[in-house]
């Protein structure tokens, strides 16, 4: 019975066949083929999901269940998923995928859907379903999956839990279904309005000593863009509409004194020229024409805030059209440059390749966040992001750049990092454009629950690396660590550990010994943090990371106190200013960005650094911190 079904449901004349090793165990591997035409075969079989065109008749997610509590979320991913198609009128099985505990979630297509679509289908299922396996559904030519029935490598089979078995052989599900289901749930999810993330630890300043948020200068956003033109409607809050359009002005990477042109006389910017003569009145008088409260000084005051407060807070993808856009053509070009990786094993193993492939994914996973190719590289944020010294972050950049995987654009200049790009030769517009297809019709949101997604899998696996007991130096090694925070993805399912090369098996044993991971039927997976923990006091190595952290955060700090101070130096008419604040006096909170810092201590000629260290020590910036 159950081989007729699969005789009925495959979109191709043959099936896959698991793969057995030399040891005799049957892999997670279906690299085999088995004609329909004959009888039921004697391994374990899946069936392709696209036809022979690579269009996709049938959709089966793969809810991962690998550990107890990993099989309870893959019954709850599964269940949730099935509640969203009933409530859409889509038809669908759900199975219990064997003695696991996962689950296989089945969908037959009426008609065929593209590539696309699948894809975008699946990444909005991705949002809600943290053990979905996506690699089925990623790729058209060999993705498979064991149909009902069909027998289980490690004993029993994937039986059906609920639905029929006859929408699989009759189908009735369109494409219109799927868009509108991917839709409702892109809409729903909030990860998908997670917007750019500051792109450096401290907010660069321009020459004028105001901050701004690095990256290309766009058009406003429309809502800011209104309110700059119109201004409050009469009796209206003509500070709130000050703060839309400066909130608009700085998440288009405006800088002060393009946002200050408009400040003689368009309605958005009221606030800032007047003020009302008394509460509840709609009369306003203009503002003094010096002092604190002149109007520049309170535009520069709102704008320090503004930017601070779009520098970390999530902003929602409709106030900028553009946004899913860009987020998918990003999303695109990332996923090539970690394909490329992955297939260019070697590279990433000996000498400095643990630590180069960390900063590459890094460097990705910051990419993502700022939406851009193109990045300010501070060597103390990617070397604690990536779990290495600084030194050696700026070593691996230079050799990623000599390999042509990334490409330095521009030199350190004052509080401004190296630039570099994940770009190197140019080909995001080119090739990510060319290869998407414009002619079938999106889920809205696709775009930005792709890149989630991807941030989410950089984002877990930089972490997971960063471990004490991966320490270089008397610890396990970065490599070590490299294997552990991917020890749960597709290439580690599919392996013995027989069939691993020799270094990554050596490193798998290492890791099993120490108690940081255990085999499964579905591979390794990680243990616990107190293993992690345990291992890294045993190796004499627990607290490295902590240390290094709170070492760069001091010097960092110091840095950007002596920046400002240095700024301020080379600014106009300080002599004739109010004397600043020092280290043991309380800093004011409007003006310009050396305002909020005290005057940097200093000997007879220069600055002390020394002395600033202590002070920084001490607290002298905490304020800072809370603002």
């Amino acid at each position: 019975m159950s081989w007729a079904l699969t005789q009925a449901i495959s979109p191709r004349p043959s099936v896959r066949m698991a793969v057995t090793d030399a040891s005799g165990e049957v892999l997670n591997l279906y690299s085999r083929t088995h004609p329909i035409t004959q009888d039921a075969p004697t391994e374990p079989w899946a069936v392709n999901l696209t036809d022979s065109q690579g269009l996709y008749r049938l959709l089966a997610f793969d809810f991962d269940a690998k550990d107890a509590s990993s099989q309870a979320q893959a019954a709850k991913d599964a269940d949730a998923l099935s509640r969203l198609l009933d409530a859409e009128g889509i038809a669908h099985v759900v199975c219990a995928s064997g003695p696991t505990g996962g689950r296989h979630l089945w969908i037959a297509l009426a008609e065929p859907v593209s590539q696309q679509l699948a894809a975008d289908f699946t990444e909005s299922v991705k949002l809600i379903s943290p053990t979905l396996d996506p690699s089925p559904l990623a790729n058209p030519a060999t993705g498979c999956v064991r149909p009902p029935g069909a027998p289980h490598r490690l004993g029993g089979t994937s039986h059906v839990l609920r639905g029929d078995t006859t929408c699989l052989t009759h189908p009735t599900v369109t494409a219109e279904q799927l868009t509108a289901v991917a839709t409702k749930i892109n809409q729903a999810n909030p990860t998908t309005t997670q917007t750019v993330e500051r792109t450096t630890t401290t907010l660069p300043v321009d020459e004028t000593g105001n901050v701004y948020l690095p990256g290309a200068k766009r058009a406003l956003p429309a809502v800011s863009a209104a309110a700059l033109a119109e201004g409050a409607p009469s009796g209206g809050d003509a500070s709130a509409t000050l703060w839309r359009v400066l909130i608009g002005a700085a998440a288009a990477r405006w800088q002060f004194s393009d946002i200050a042109t408009h400040l003689g006389a368009s309605p958005g910017l009221e606030h800032a020229r007047t003020i009302r003569v008394a509460h509840g009145s709609q009369l306003r008088r203009p503002r003094p024409a010096r002092g604190p409260g002149n109007p520049t000084a309170v535009l520069r005051a709102q704008w320090l805030r503004a930017v601070r407060h779009v520098a970390v807070t999530p902003r929602q993808i409709g106030e900028d059209p553009t946004f899913d856009m860009r987020a998918e053509t990003l999303a695109d070009y990332v996923s090539l440059v970690q394909a490329r990786a992955d297939s260019n094993v070697g590279r990433w193993i000996q000498g400095g390749g643990p630590a180069d492939r960390r900063v590459l994914d890094v460097l990705c996973m910051l990419a993502l966040q700022a939406l851009n190719v193109e990045l300010e590289a501070d060597i103390r944020r990617l070397a604690l992001l990536a779990g290495i010294g600084r030194e050696t972050a700026r070593t691996a950049l230079l050799r990623l750049a000599a390999d042509g995987w990334i490409k330095h654009t521009q030199a350190a200049d004052g509080p401004h990092g190296s630039r570099w790009t994940i770009d190197p030769q140019d080909v995001l517009h080119r090739e990510v454009d060319s290869a998407r297809s414009q002619a079938v019709p999106r889920p809205p949101g696709a775009g930005t629950a792709k890149r989630t997604n991807l941030l989410a899998a950089l984002t877990t696996r930089s972490t997971s690396a960063q471990r004490d007991v991966y320490s270089p130096a008397h610890g396990l090694g970065l490599h070590a660590g490299n294997i552990y925070a991917r020890i749960t993805e597709q290439y580690f399912h599919e392996q013995s550990v027989l069939a691993l090369p020799r270094h990554d098996a050596r490193t798998i044993r290492r890791l099993e010994e120490h108690g940081l991971i255990r085999a499964t039927g579905h591979g390794w997976i990680p243990t616990t943090n107190e293993a992690l923990d345990r291992a890294a006091v045993s190796l004499g190595v627990a607290g490295n990371l902590a240390d290094r952290e709170a070492r760069y955060t001091l010097e960092r700090e110091v840095w950007g106190w002596w920046r400002t101070e240095q700024e301020w130096m080379k600014s106009a008419g300080r002599q004739g200013r109010r004397k600043r604040p020092t280290v043991a006096q309380p800093t004011l909170a409007f003006g310009t960005s050396w305002d909020l810092y005290p005057a940097y201590p200093r000997t007879i000629r220069r600055g002390d650094h020394h002395a600033a260290v202590a002070a920084v020590r001490a607290g002298a910036l905490s304020h800072l911190q809370a603002a």
